[in-house]
């Protein structure tokens, strides 16, 4: 078992084939595969994708932004070639699959539901009713202008700012502060926006 557990990708890979297996005995239940089943399997998807990229935001901004001007200058060189690149890769990706099993989820649910979310309610005429779309609609913005900054923002000034695009000092420093800038507005939309996924679930279905 140890052996297992010390490599990355077999651990990943047993652990999804356990996730299979649960997947398939909830394809047995009395409904069996049917719309539901189908949400069900996006809205995991769409969940484990999103613990990494907010996980990955977490830690930039937990972690790294905040301890880096403590580390010893002959150290840096070891973050900013092999752990910033590397989880950057995982971040800017899973910010797209999160985004992307959202949007399929949300349709998963219907056009209309969809459409109602992505208007805040306003597809069909506003109403009483219409709360939890509003509710909704409101993280599924946040999130969708937090995967923009991700890949307009983040990685493009990230890559100047580490070195992986050709740049003088002072242009990596200007690209450090724009990229630390927009996580940090990240990390400011993401509380709201958890709190809109995970309530909004809760009160409204």
């Amino acid at each position: 078992m140890a052996g297992l557990l010390s490599n990355f990708r077999n651990t990943v890979i047993l652990s999804v084939v356990l996730a299979l297996i649960m997947v398939f005995a909830y394809s047995q239940s009395p409904q069996g595969i049917d719309a539901a089943f189908w949400q069900a399997v996006f809205r995991w998807m769409h969940t484990f994708f999103g613990i990494l990229w907010i996980g990955l935001l977490y830690y930039f901004n937990f972690v790294q932004i905040r301890k880096m001007p403590e580390v010893p200058a002959e150290l840096k060189p070891g973050i900013s070639k092999y752990i910033a690149p590397e989880a950057l890769f995982w971040f800017r990706w899973a910010a797209l699959a999160t985004v992307l099993m959202g949007l399929i989820l949300a349709y998963a649910r219907g056009v209309d539901y969809a459409h109602e979310t992505l208007t805040l309610g306003l597809f069909n005429g506003y109403g009483a009713g219409d709360r939890g779309y509003t509710l909704m609609g409101l993280g599924a913005w946040l999130g969708i202008i937090m995967f923009i900054n991700v890949w307009a923002f983040i990685w493009p000034n990230q890559k100047i700012a580490l070195g992986i695009v050709e740049a003088d000092a002072d242009a990596k420093a200007k690209a450090g502060r724009v990229a630390m800038l927009f996580s940090r507005t990240n990390l400011l939309l993401s509380i709201p926006m958890l709190t809109s996924m995970t309530m909004t679930q809760t009160l409204f279905g």
